[in-house]
Order: structure tokens, then C-alpha cells, then sequence
């Protein structure tokens, strides 16, 4: 376990693989769990799992709940933050694999999946590494070197699917590293669609993305 890393997991109805996540991670570093307005066990079993638990009274979004797991650990004052799903799609050997890239002078660290879910996860790779040279910056597991990010307010400014601070930290800049995940299959349908619904969400996200000119941070 590592003293000045935490792990922070958004989790949305995640009762059933919640535990099993925060034993994977908990052998780095402490673990958040943000609670994003679950009306199923999340909150307790993470809590009874060793976590710290940040509760949404109602359903806020994955962004803010990442936003309000990072500005915990500021708060707390760990160095490091590493991101990662509550569904058990993401292997303990990748928060190893991204935790050493920190340790190495890293900034930001962003996974690169070895599958897509959604036509519109294809579209918004394939621009990003035109743009931005970021594989995929939808990976929920991402490494935040967390000097950068106290200077950093607010940590959310619109819905962008977790990749807000990736594209702030490439035009700010930032040291930013990749890693190749391996991921699992998720156990279910998941939390976030998988029809045109979902698709439009990554989509704007995407739009919004390449025209946002928020200000960089040096």
C-alpha cells in the first residue's frame, strides 16, 4: 500500500461488484468511493469494504462524482489519485502499471482499453489521437498527479464523460503518459447505456471537447 495514493471509484448501483473492486484496489492505496445517488447497497458496502464514502443525495453524473472524489483527496492531501470503474471491468495490475508512471514524473496518466463498447468510444479515439494524441481518453482509469490539480477550479465546467481534465491537461502542458489496460467483460448491462442514448452523450462530449477554450493551467 502505497501512503500518497488514493484510489477513487465513481459508482452508481454497483451492490454487486463494489466489494470486490475496493479489495483489488485497496491493496495500493486508500480507497473513495463516490456514491452517486445508488438506491441499492453501494454506499453501505463500501463503507463496511474499508472505503471512504462521498454520498450524492440524487444522481449528479459521472463527472461531478469524479470531481468530488478528487477534491477529497486534495482536501485529505494524498500526492496521487488514480481513477477507476466500479464495475470490475478494470485489472489491479493496471493501477500498478499507472501508479508507477506517476511515481516516474508523470502528470496524468491515461489508459488505452484494448475494446470499445460504442460506435461513438471508435469516433471519439480516432479524433482525439488526430488532436489531442490521447488513444482514449473515455478510459475511466486515469492517473492524476494532484499538484496539478489543486490550481485547478472548478475540477468540472460541463458533462464530458471523464475527459475534461485529460484535454485540459494536454493543453496545459501536462507530463501526460499512456498505458494499454486489459479490461474485463462487465457482469450485466451497463450503468451507462449502450444504445443512441449513450452514443449522443459520448458525442457531445466529443463536440464539446474540441470547441471548449477553457483556460489552461501551467
Amino acid at each position: 500500500m502505497y501512503k500518497n495514493l488514493v484510489l477513487i471509484i465513481p459508482a452508481l448501483n454497483e451492490s454487486k461488484t463494489i466489494k470486490d473492486v475496493i479489495a483489488g484496489a485497496s491493496q495500493f492505496g486508500q480507497v473513495i468511493v463516490v456514491d452517486d445517488g445508488s438506491n441499492d447497497e453501494t454506499a453501505c458496502i463500501a463503507k463496511n469494504a474499508g472505503a471512504i464514502v462521498i454520498r450524492h443525495s440524487s444522481n449528479q453524473g459521472y463527472d461531478r462524482a469524479l470531481a468530488s472524489g478528487l477534491q477529497k483527496a486534495i482536501d485529505i492531501g494524498y500526492q496521487f489519485a488514480i481513477t477507476l470503474d466500479a464495475d470490475g471491468q478494470h485489472r489491479s495490475d493496471a493501477i500498478q502499471k499507472v501508479f508507477t508512471r506517476l511515481h516516474d514524473g508523470a502528470e496524468l496518466v491515461v489508459g488505452r482499453r484494448d475494446r470499445h463498447q460504442r460506435i461513438a468510444e471508435v469516433l471519439f479515439a480516432w479524433i482525439s489521437h488526430l488532436v489531442w494524441h490521447i488513444a482514449d481518453p473515455l478510459c475511466g482509469i486515469k492517473g492524476y498527479n494532484l499538484d496539478r490539480l489543486r490550481t485547478v477550479t472548478p475540477l468540472w465546467t460541463y458533462n464530458s464523460v471523464g475527459t475534461e481534465l485529460t484535454l485540459l491537461g494536454v493543453r496545459s502542458g501536462w507530463r501526460v503518459d499512456q498505458v494499454s489496460v486489459h479490461t474485463n467483460l462487465r457482469p450485466g448491462p451497463s450503468r451507462f447505456g449502450g444504445g443512441i442514448k449513450a452514443n449522443w452523450i459520448i458525442f457531445r462530449a466529443l463536440v464539446v471537447g474540441l470547441l471548449n477554450r477553457r483556460r489552461a493551467i501551467h
